[in-house]
């Protein structure tokens, strides 16, 4: 009869699609065994982190533009609607098991997690 192996909670996938939902997740994947051992976990939690930075870098600057009648609410929209499909792919993608590295931080996360 086969040796069972003692289960974690969160398959591998699950845990690198919930990084994703806010950098709270994101932080305690990094903290918490088994999940801090992973690179692949550890990969998607610091490409979250890195990708909330980059949406409040945008929020100051889009809090910026709003004093820029037309132009600043149209490059908003259009970075906030970017960031938006950015996250969504990345969320589909990592709850599918594979990898979607954004180019900056991707690197970025990919040091970090040592993968």
């Amino acid at each position: 009869m086969p040796e069972e192996t003692p289960q974690t909670g969160l398959s591998d996938t699950a845990a690198c699609g919930l990084a994703y939902f806010t950098f709270i997740p994101a932080i305690i994947f990094l903290v918490v065994a088994p999940y801090n051992i992973n690179p692949k976990v550890k990969f998607h939690a610091w490409q979250s982190i890195f990708l909330t930075g980059v949406a409040i870098v945008f929020w100051v600057i889009a809090l910026i533009l709003v004093f820029v009648p037309i132009l600043g609410l149209l490059i908003s929209l259009l970075g906030w609607l970017g960031l938006l499909i950015l996250w969504i792919i990345c969320v589909v993608k990592a709850f599918n098991g594979d990898r979607f590295v954004i180019p900056v931080i991707g690197q970025l996360a990919a040091k970090q997690a040592g993968a």
